[in-house]
């Protein structure tokens, strides 16, 4: 969908907070095109050499934007009274040995002949029954399980990997967004909880056919030589799995399937079919065991965290948090992705925001509710920096009114003909049709946040509320994510896509600074609206879907 509905401007009529109507921000004026470009030539300059994570440039980059939080005199919000909110970033490395064994194929198998150990197992063995579990997931807010409450206890769990109706517009799981019921180290805790003492995952069959080379899979899965970027899940995630995993060969899952008297196909399309869950199937005479041996390595995130404290003792336990990303793909040799769209843009365009309200600060003027200014780390490795914060706010996330996301706020959306995967999903178009424009995602999610966006636009830009339900999966590839997903109505502004997505040509001078200039005012102007009004947008439940 490419413009706002009727129905928003409805919603927004609504609902629209006390005093948005004809109460500019204070000094939103004082963000400013040259102020934006000075601090966005600094952060995606060369000699930042691209911002990844666990850098020295990315820490040059975190100090750069606290010392500058200090300056304008707001507080702290991170660990122990600092501006720096540190987690663990865990990668992997495949140790010795690693086994498996299935009743009926043969022998002890090593890594590569059928199998490969899953990066976030747990170093263990384990030998038992196994048992057929669907996709493997629990998902409450659907009323679905695949277990049906039904026993697992001692024995290993064979699960589909994905999630049901992963190319149907209308599933409750996201629509044709990967659902983050699918990630499968939760599918793993779900098992564990279920007192699986292993977890074996297999291809959707019915949706893809089997993976080809298995010799490939275990290579591109734990390469010989380390990768430019490692493949990092958040330590917090991953330090209570204590149940080896790996994934395993269509023909190694047919043999474990046989003695039900179905298929694996089968067993996949009644897993497809059954809307709340399949429940436990009973795999007899399928038994195996499993050694994994998997070496968990860490490095420090960090998240520049600083706030406002409301002034209303009512309101200020409540926070609107307005946020972007720092970090960015690095380097490859002597080749610098300078990620100035990506996400300099946003980080510059939150930096801007916060000046605003220190100087309104200043001059007596504290918004009712608190504000969170944040800027993430680790975006570009799966959000893991606003994944960690969601489960270590600073404020209660069921007192956080809104999330406002800015990633990529800083070019005109180009899809090429000849864009393929990068683009995938996207119609073609071009960035003259999108010269004044921003993609408004998570407009589905809370409606009224997105009439309040549109209410507070004075700025004269083209909002598109679109991409909430795209095989692109752009809903689920910035930081307003997590907060989504755990019932905080957030929304993410995005100019979008463009050759030079994630290329060494995405520098501070192919921006458009009046239009990102635009943006991050409308941004203030939100916020600043969020944080004075007498109501709080709300969030869709899950399952309402667009088809756009």
């Amino acid at each position: 969908m490419s413009r706002v509905r009727s129905s928003f401007c409805k919603v927004a009529a609504a609902v629209l907070l006390t005093g948005c109507a004809d109460t500019g921000a204070p000094f939103n004026d004082s963000i400013t095109e040259s102020n934006l470009s000075d601090d966005l030539y600094y952060l995606a300059s060369p000699e930042m050499r691209g911002r990844l994570v666990g850098s020295p440039e990315i820490a040059t980059a975190s100090e750069w934007i606290a010392d500058r939080f200090g300056t304008l005199g707001l507080e702290p919000a991170g660990d122990d009274g600092s501006y720096y909110q540190n987690f663990d970033l865990a990668w992997f490395s495949l140790d010795a040995p690693n086994l498996l064994r299935v009743t009926g194929s043969g022998g002890a198998r090593q890594p590569g002949d059928g199998w490969t150990p899953i990066n976030f197992s747990a170093s263990t063995s384990a030998a038992g029954l196994v048992a057929f579990a669907g996709f493997g997931i629990v998902e409450p807010r659907l009323g679905y399980d695949d277990y049906r409450d039904e026993d697992v206890r001692g024995k290993f769990v064979l699960v589909l990997e994905r999630e049901p109706g992963v190319t149907d517009p209308s599933s409750p799981f996201d629509g044709v967004v990967t659902a983050e019921a699918s990630r499968t180290w939760r599918k793993a805790l779900s098992a564990q909880e279920r007192g699986a003492i292993g977890i074996l995952f297999v291809r959707d069959v019915h949706n893809r056919p089997e993976t080809g080379d298995w010799q490939q899979v275990h290579a591109s899965s734990w390469p010989e030589e380390p990768r430019r970027v490692e493949r990092f899940l958040l330590g917090a995630w991953v330090e209570d799995i204590t149940i080896p995993a790996a994934q395993i060969s269509v023909e190694l899952a047919e043999v474990l399937v046989s003695g039900s008297g179905r298929t694996l196909e089968e067993l996949s399309m009644a897993s497809e079919e059954a809307g709340e869950g399949l429940g436990v199937i009973a795999l007899p005479g399928a038994e195996a065991s499993l050694t994994v041996n998997v070496e968990r390595h860490t490095i420090t995130g960090r998240n520049v965290l600083a706030m406002v404290e409301g002034s209303d003792p009512d309101l200020r336990d409540e926070v609107v948090i307005i946020g972007a990303h720092h970090d960015h793909d690095g380097t490859d040799g002597e080749i610098v992705f300078p990620g100035a769209d990506d996400d300099g843009s946003g980080t510059v365009g939150v930096m801007g925001v916060a000046g605003a309200y220190a100087r309104a600060i200043e001059a007596g003027e504290r918004p009712r509710r608190s504000v969170i200014f944040a800027i993430w780390d680790a975006e570009e490795r799966g959000l893991l920096g606003a994944w960690y914060y969601t489960l270590r706010p600073l404020f209660p996330l069921q007192s956080t009114v809104a999330k406002l996301n800015l990633d990529m706020i800083g070019r005109h959306q180009e899809v090429p003909e000849d864009g393929a995967g990068r683009f995938r999903g996207l119609e073609v178009q071009s960035a003259e049709s999108n010269s004044n424009a921003t993609n408004i995602l998570g407009y589905s999610r809370t409606p009224d946040l997105a009439g309040q966006i549109e209410a507070a636009n004075t700025f004269g830009l083209e909002l598109k509320m679109r991409y909430d339900n795209n095989e692109s999966n752009l809903l689920r590839r910035s930081d307003h994510w997590p907060f989504l997903q755990n019932g905080v109505p957030a929304v993410w502004f995005h100019t979008g896509l463009h050759p030079d997505y994630h290329r060494a040509g995405d520098t501070p001078d192919r921006i458009e600074y009046e239009k990102m200039t635009r943006i991050v005012r409308l941004v203030h102007q939100t916020s600043w609206n969020l944080a004075q009004g007498d109501t709080k947008p709300s969030l869709e439940e899950m399952g309402s879907r667009p088809r756009s």
